[in-house]
């Protein structure tokens, strides 16, 4: 694999605020519709006629459907960002996005409940890839992280919105919430204009936004992989002991009724938290791996507490949600590295994809709880699937070069 310089990007800092600002509030409507439905999950399978165990197995069913279509869209609109530029992902898949969501409060039935997760979810995958590219892109190599950290801590608080609107709100009108919100964004990204970086090699005869080569070079294939894995931790945690923290709670015997809007909000509060924290040690101290690493080692204290340690009532239980969130709270540096680690011309395909393949594990993850479930309970599958995930990501951080000051301007040679 090798590399080739091109020229610097100039953008004017009010232009770089702008930027930053409409890729924040990009990631704050992806996040507000992807948490909602862990929100809403019960109170709407209940108005649509599920009771008992059909509300673990459907809503399991649903959350599947929805990180499913992550990963198709997160591959789509990757390759669209490097082949028609990083702006035409923020409009593309916006749109796609709202359109979704003001259906999805008129369904009337499972199936349609399920596909119309599946077309929200493939609008909303390009969301935070396009806007963190297009971020590190026009910032320079010394502050950029700053720029990604601002996106992703604004981004999180989403979710907390989530969880105020579909408390205060029946669960259909939370997604016309998020519809509208999608399309006030869409006004809001007008004066929204391409990359220097991008503009510069889109001049030159450079193949771009190829998927499939990242799976011809083994150096480039595993520098891919290890990018993903190092987010596992944080989908497992939201994904499996946020999202099913009223069933936790039970097997717990934690005494208080746990809900699950609350776990969520309490959990994003963490994550947006953490992602400050992260983003700003990982600039002061100029390293994005050790600061991963660090996070990492801080989501395997607080998962084996939840799990084995966690008997003391709902205001214990609540916190160690924000203590949780917070640990995970390394997605601003996480998704920040994996933009770093390649090529302009493969960047928005890796930025994009590799945060929707980790949400997109929580399918086979939950597919793997659900399996072990029977035999080792609640807890005991948990702890063995998190661990698993702690494992990989362990290995994984240590794999990989540390990017922090990396000078983006260069391409694959494909």
């Amino acid at each position: 694999m090798q590399e080739s310089g091109y020229g610097i990007n100039s953008t004017s800092k009010k232009h770089v605020s702008i930027i930053v600002i409409v890729a924040a509030l990009g990631y704050f409507v992806d996040i507000y519709d992807l948490i909602l439905f862990s929100i809403v999950r019960v109170t709407s399978l209940k108005s649509l006629g599920y009771t008992g165990d059909d509300l673990l197995s459907n809503g399991v069913l649903l959350l599947n459907m929805q990180m499913a279509e992550m990963l198709i869209g997160g591959i789509l609109w990757g390759i669209i960002g490097d082949k028609k530029g990083r702006i035409s992902v923020l409009f593309g898949s916006i749109i796609l996005y709202s359109i979704a969501n003001f259906f999805n409060g008129m369904v009337t039935d499972l199936t349609q409940y399920a596909v119309l997760r599946f077309i929200a979810g493939v609008g909303l995958a390009g969301e935070l890839g396009a806007g963190i590219t297009l971020v590190s892109e026009v910032m320079s190599k010394e502050s950029r992280g700053y720029g990604t950290t601002i996106v992703a801590t604004i981004g999180i608080l989403g979710a907390v919105v989530a969880a105020l609107i579909g408390d205060m709100f029946e669960w259909r009108i939370a997604f016309y919430v998020g519809g509208g919100l999608g399309m006030l964004l869409l006004f809001l990204r007008m004066g929204v204009y391409e990359s220097g970086m991008y503009k510069t090699i889109l001049t030159e005869n450079i193949k771009r936004g190829a998927f499939h080569v990242l799976f011809t070079d083994k150096q480039r294939f595993l520098k891919y992989i290890y990018c993903i894995f190092i987010g596992v931790p944080i989908w497992f945690v939201v994904g499996i002991l946020i999202t099913f923290s009223p069933e936790f709670a039970i097997k717990l015997n934690v005494g208080d009724p746990i809900a699950a809007g609350k776990a969520v909000m309490f959990c994003y509060i963490g994550l947006a938290i953490g992602d400050l924290t992260s983003g700003y040690l990982s600039q002061i101290f100029k390293t994005r791996k050790k600061i991963i690493f660090l996070f990492i080692i801080l989501n395997a204290l607080f998962i084996f507490v939840y799990l084995f340690l966690n008997r003391f009532g709902s205001l214990y239980f609540y916190t160690l949600c924000v203590l949780l969130g917070f640990a995970g709270g390394y997605w601003a540096v996480f998704v920040t590295n994996a933009s770093e680690q390649f090529g302009t011309n493969m960047r928005a395909t890796v930025t994009t994809s590799v945060p929707n393949f980790v949400r997109g594990a929580v399918v086979l993850l939950t597919l793997l709880f659900q399996a072990l479930k029977p035999a080792y309970d609640i807890i005991y599958a948990a702890a063995m699937i998190g661990g698993f995930t702690l494992v990989i990501a362990f290995f994984s951080i240590r794999k990989l070069k540390d990017t922090y000051g990396k000078d983006l301007d260069y391409v694959e040679m494909l």
